[in-house]
């Protein structure tokens, strides 16, 4: 196998613009990607940097339902710090809890699909 990276991961959304503004003004990402197509809204963001894009996939792109994403794990510097902003934004935060393999708390973005941030243990 020959596999780098993953491509993009696909967050079911059901307003883009609303999804946009929460992945844009509260998690700080930017867009890589807004075209109109046939089918639809093309619309990606992504941490600076990222080699991996999430696409916000509004009603009718591919048969998702919003929320049903799971288990997004978000690496950051201070999930502490972020914690307190995403609340600050309104966010309903679980954690962050120490955990063997870092420190880590849990959330949804607007549609419900679950996030998690991840400040790695120092080995």
């Amino acid at each position: 196998m020959t596999i780098t990276h993953a491509s993009f991961v696909t967050l079911p959304v059901a307003d883009q613009d609303r999804a946009l503004r929460f992945y844009t003004e509260v998690l700080g990402m930017n867009v890589t990607a807004d075209l109109d197509l046939p089918q639809g809204r093309w619309l990606q963001v992504a941490p600076a940097g990222a080699q991996t894009v999430f696409t916000l996939s509004g009603p009718g792109m591919g048969g998702f339902e919003p929320g049903e994403a799971r288990g997004i794990m978000l690496v950051t510097t201070d999930v502490d710090a972020d914690c307190a902003r995403l609340v600050e934004a309104g966010v309903r935060v679980q954690g962050p809890d120490e955990l063997p393999w870092g420190r880590m708390a849990s959330f949804a973005d607007p549609d419900g699909n679950g996030l998690m941030l991840l400040t790695e243990a120092r080995h």
